[in-house]
C-alpha cells in the first residue's frame, strides 16, 4: 500500500482551510500513513462472524419508570421567583422578540 504523500497532504490542508509549512506536510504524511495503517490492520482482524457494534458490552436502560407523585403547585413552584407573569417564571428579553 502506497504511503500518503506530501500532495495529498497538502490537498486536505487546502480543503480544510489550513495553510501547512512543508516540515508539516512531512510531519502530517507520516502520521496519516500511520493512522491508515492502524486502521487497515483492526479492519484485518474483523472477521465476517464478527457482527459489528458500538460498545463491547450490552447497554440496558438504567433509568426508573416513569410513576405519578405529586409535585409542586404552580403557586408554591413561583413562590420564590422574584417576577412571575401568567402562572410563569418571568425574565428578562434577551432575544429582541415579542
Amino acid at each position: 500500500m502506497p504511503g500518503i504523500t506530501r500532495e495529498e497532504v497538502a490537498h486536505l490542508g487546502r480543503l480544510a482551510r489550513l495553510e501547512l509549512s512543508g516540515e508539516e506536510l512531512d510531519h502530517f504524511a507520516g502520521q496519516l500513513d500511520d493512522i491508515i495503517g492502524a486502521v487497515a490492520r483492526v479492519s484485518e482482524v474483523a472477521g465476517e462472524d464478527v457482527p459489528p457494534t458500538s460498545h463491547p458490552l450490552p447497554l440496558t436502560n438504567v433509568m426508573r419508570p416513569d410513576t405519578v407523585r405529586p409535585s409542586l403547585t404552580a403557586q408554591q413552584a413561583l413562590s420564590g421567583a422574584p417576577a412571575q407573569e401568567q402562572q410563569r417564571f418571568k425574565v428578562p428579553q434577551i432575544l429582541g422578540e415579542d
